[in-house]
């Protein structure tokens, strides 16, 4: 697929979508279409020579894995770090860490921490390319980028598409970014969950905030679902666990009131039963698997576009 985007990529680094203008969106959107018409071990290698670190301070596997596999592909050598065996745990700043993984020549660190903002911290300190995997419950923009991806592969656009987000909007990364990249798009976006679990500042977006699930998925062409932020939580938002579930697990009647062409999303880890039933997992409506196989595709395609502005040696 040839790009339809005039530009070139600009930016350092690639820390959330919040800031960015659609055309960046579509200029990653439509290299990760080119990624995926090619054969994955590709006769150029973009990262060849360089260094990518994945800095995960917070557990990870999807998004871990997916950038590894990205990485190898593109001809990197790459170093994967975790929080419990690098030097914070000898008391060590973060910011000291990465300096050093710089100075050992690293190229870009992919970084997860549990921290909203630290990754943009690093990136106005640092030269070496940050990729944000994830802050707090600020942003992930890698797994906002591969479900736009996912749903502009399956809809055909993403303008003007019905998307339901369901679950703990509060605490939810994935939300945020979605949040961002789906309104630069005009898409239609509608917020479900309990109350304490929907932030009172997105009622001041052009989005629609609902407490019912049935309300919520009415007209819907894709439902994204989220777990429960269980390690984010300091307190307890709904009465249980059997409340949740009878209240917003998406079941098949709900499917009733649903576009016919549902696509049924997650960004993972599912909990089973808990966010859906099983029966709608391994349904035709779900992109689940889908949707994580194209986050290789959307690394790879991200990783791509930054090593265009790494600097020659």
């Amino acid at each position: 697929m040839k790009s339809s985007v005039p530009f070139r990529w600009q930016r350092k680094d690639l820390v959330g979508l919040r800031d960015l203008e659609r055309w960046e969106l579509d200029l990653i959107l439509d290299r990760a279409f080119q990624v995926r018409k090619r054969p994955k071990d590709p006769h150029e290698l973009p990262l060849a020579g360089k260094t990518v670190v994945l800095f995960f301070v917070e557990p990870s596997t999807r998004t871990r894995i997916s950038f590894e596999i990205a990485a190898r592909r593109l001809g990197a050598n790459v170093l994967a770090l975790e929080g419990g065996t690098s030097s914070l745990q000898k008391g060590e700043t973060l910011l000291d860490t990465v300096r050093n993984l710089q100075a050992f020549d690293a190229d870009i660190v992919v970084l997860r921490h549990w921290a909203a903002g630290t990754p943009t911290v690093l990136a106005r300190r640092l030269q070496l390319a940050v990729v944000n995997a994830g802050d707090g419950a600020h942003e992930h923009p890698t797994q906002a980028l591969a479900d736009l991806f996912t749903i502009r592969d399956r809809l055909g656009q993403i303008e003007g598409v019905r998307v339901t987000i369901v679950g703990d909007i509060l605490y939810s990364r994935v939300a945020r970014s979605n949040l961002w990249g789906l309104l630069k798009y005009d898409a239609k976006v509608t917020l479900v969950g309990p109350r304490t679990l929907l932030p009172r500042s997105f009622g001041d977006l052009p989005i629609r905030l609902t407490h019912s699930l049935e309300e919520g998925v009415e007209g819907a062409q894709v439902i994204l679902l989220l777990r429960i932020q269980h390690e984010r939580h300091n307190q307890m938002h709904f009465p249980s666990l059997a409340e949740y579930v009878r209240l917003y697990q998406l079941r098949p009647c709900h499917l009733k009131k649903a576009h016919p062409e549902l696509l049924i999303m997650h960004p993972g880890p599912v909990h089973r039963n808990v966010e859906l039933s099983d029966e709608l997992f391994h349904s035709s409506h779900s992109v689940i698997l889908e949707q994580a196989a194209n986050g290789i595709t959307v690394r790879t395609a991200i990783l791509e576009v930054l090593a265009e502005r790494l600097p020659a040696r």
